[in-house]
């Protein structure tokens, strides 16, 4: 690794201004995909801006019918906050099959969703629940959130403090994780809301995390495995790499969200 300034913010205010005096600055959040791009030289920040000690970003809360999770809450206290549990039991799934123990007591929601990383899990709730990223500037609809791969709407000097997300009437996550990475070969986040039914998948697409509108269709008019027999996944604008060729990907993409359905009794 190379030499580079540290900065440790004791708050949003601090981060942003120690954002402010470099050009060249990255946030490190958990660490996860920052760390190791570093030490393959793939990133060369001048300055590293730690959020591990910002209070004000950390945090779980139920406010009247959202779920607003603080960005540098770890994917294991989303796995096991009792209000997570209760309200969306789905999301909370999805945050104990990230990784493994030591990258769910290290990884937060904040540093996955402004990574984007294609494979990752979160954006994929954030999009079917309908979620909103609160940063220290604005409120982004995960809709206009999610840009391409390892592209999001955020800008120079924006800070993800927060994400709230919707509690739906049912949701369900089932994920066909790659044995070694525990990253989402595809992973399908199923939720009834109150706009209807959202389909969300994540690995599979060549463009990042998307919506499977032909399979929304089937399951608005009869919610029920079985309205998925007839709905079949393109294989267009899939990935095809080592792990799993677009004809695969799509073939799980079908069988994950009938498993996502059927979960939901």
């Amino acid at each position: 690794m190379y030499a580079f300034n540290y900065t440790r913010a004791g708050s949003v205010a601090e981060a942003v201004a120690a954002l402010a005096k470099s050009d060249n600055a990255k946030l490190l959040a958990g660490g996860q995909t920052l760390l190791p791009t570093m030490k393959q030289r793939l990133a060369s920040p001048a300055e590293i801006i730690d959020l591990s000690h910002a209070a004000d970003l950390k945090g779980i809360a139920r406010s009247g019918d959202k779920i607003v999770i603080g960005a540098m809450t770890t994917h294991c206290d989303v796995a096991t906050n009792a209000a997570v549990r209760e309200a969306i039991p789905a999301l909370a799934d999805l945050a104990d099959g990230i990784g493994d123990p030591q990258v769910r007591n290290r990884g937060t929601i904040g540093g996955s969703v402004a990574n984007n990383d294609p494979a990752a899990d979160y954006p994929a709730a954030c999009l079917a629940l309908g979620a909103t990223i609160i940063t220290n500037k604005r409120e982004i609809a995960a809709a206009d959130y999610f840009k391409g791969l390892f592209e999001t709407a955020l800008e120079d000097g924006e800070v993800i403090t927060k994400v709230a997300f919707p509690i739906p009437a049912k949701a369900a996550y089932q994920k066909f994780p790659n044995p070694a990475s525990r990253y989402a070969l595809v992973g399908v986040f199923v939720a009834k809301t109150a706009q209807g039914v959202r389909v969300a998948v994540t690995g599979a697409g060549a463009s990042g995390v998307f919506r499977a509108e032909a399979l929304e269709q089937a399951l608005s008019g009869n919610f029920s495995a079985d309205a998925l027999a007839g709905a079949n996944v393109s294989s267009d604008g899939l990935n095809s790499d080592i792990h799993a060729d677009a004809d695969y990907r799509a073939h799980l993409i079908g069988v994950l969200t009938k498993r996502a359905v059927a979960a939901m009794g």
